[in-house]
């Protein structure tokens, strides 16, 4: 596993356990900010081990568009891509102006957070690297 790949699985690891922590204090809205960004790095960490350019973007869709264009296809499906999507904006700005109505609960943070698990854990067994700790659930 390159070097760079394997810093992009450390910090999604600590977003990813960041989230989870601010779900149990009932922090909805930074624990979906945490959410997004884990599987944020977790797909560009599979465009860096791939040798694919890692795009300026916050779009999971495109990120994962990206990937399937070369054949890596990932357990997430449009729907999760489009999920993942909608509340990168609303999670990182407060309500009003031109923003959507939005508001975070616990059951949005645990499905999102469920996606999330499952992506880190298909990267790690991915990219083969079993005994990487990238997150810890203690």
């Amino acid at each position: 596993m390159k070097d760079e790949t394997r810093t992009w699985l450390k910090y999604a690891g600590e977003n990813l356990q960041s989230a989870k922590l601010l779900l149990e204090r009932s922090l909805y809205n930074p624990c979906l900010q945490n959410v997004q960004q884990t599987v944020e790095k977790v797909l560009k960490a599979f465009l860096v081990e791939s040798s694919l350019k890692v795009k300026k973007t916050h779009s999971i869709n495109e990120l994962k568009n990206t990937l399937d264009s070369v054949g890596i296809a990932l357990d997430m499906t449009e729907d999760e891509c489009d999920l993942l999507d909608s509340i990168y904006l609303p999670s990182k700005y407060p309500l009003g102006g031109i923003l959507p109505d939005f508001e975070p609960d616990m059951e949005i943070c645990e499905r999102c957070i469920a996606i999330a698990d499952r992506i880190t854990t298909l990267a790690t067994k991915h990219l083969h690297e079993p005994n990487l700790d990238i997150y810890n659930d203690t």
